[in-house]
């Protein structure tokens, strides 16, 4: 069997104790994530986390560091994710910013907020990323080579 990898960012995004989250329909229920997707052809690591950001949450965005590199296989489908996760700071919200298909819309929660809805994280990277990005650990954007 052929090992393919997915390769996904994920973006950690602070602003007074809370974070930006995405609220979205994944196996018919209402989840939390960071906003995050997948890598696409001819883009950085950098411009998928900027793009996916915007493009889940309106939301643009100045990231300031690399939280963690994860590989996680997701028990759901057996698919293994590689993700980068950034963390960052909010800049503005674009007004009336069309949200990519499926997402509910952006939710400002803190991590005691998250942590008592373990039932609704998209996967538990989620919490874990956050408490990586909490531990004051964060990697420099150089980290990243294009």
């Amino acid at each position: 069997m052929r090992f393919i990898p997915h390769v996904t960012v994920a973006s950690i995004i602070e602003d007074q104790g809370r974070f930006l989250l995405v609220e979205e329909m994944a196996d018919n229920r209402a989840v939390f994530n960071q906003p995050a997707g997948h890598l696409e052809a001819d883009e950085s690591l950098i411009q998928a986390a900027l793009r996916e950001t915007l493009e889940e949450t309106g939301w643009d965005v100045e990231l300031t560091g690399v939280t963690g590199i994860y590989l996680y296989t997701a028990p759901s489908n057996g698919i293994t994710y590689q993700r980068v996760c950034f963390a960052g700071k909010p800049l503005q919200q674009r007004a009336n910013h069309p949200l990519d298909e499926g997402i509910i819309g952006p939710r400002w929660l803190t991590r005691d907020e998250l942590a008592a809805q373990p039932e609704r994280w998209r996967s538990e990277l989620v919490l874990r990323c956050i408490d990586d990005y909490l531990s004051g650990e964060c990697f420099p954007l150089s980290l990243i080579r294009d």
